[in-house]
């Protein structure tokens, strides 16, 4: 069962199921490493937004953005 990334507690890892919107949103998304099979961890928020970890990068997303990134919901391993 998948879980929008938006209500990914901070410090916990998930993989990357899919993005949801249009495809030029999906494309910006999948070019800043959000891409189906992907670890993401989220290593920081805020009320506009999420820090979250990459392929090795961190990337700051609003919580709208969040929200249309699609997790498993259970937490891989670390």
């Amino acid at each position: 069962m998948s879980m929008s990334l938006s209500m990914v507690m901070e410090g916990e890892t998930r993989i990357i199921r899919g993005v949801k919107g249009q495809e030029e949103m999906k494309r910006h998304l999948q070019d800043l490493g959000f891409i189906r099979g992907e670890k993401v961890r989220v290593v920081g928020e805020n009320a506009g937004g999420m820090i979250l970890m990459v392929k090795g990068v961190k990337v700051a997303l609003n919580r709208g953005l969040a929200h249309r990134i699609m997790v498993e919901d259970q937490e891989v391993e670390r």
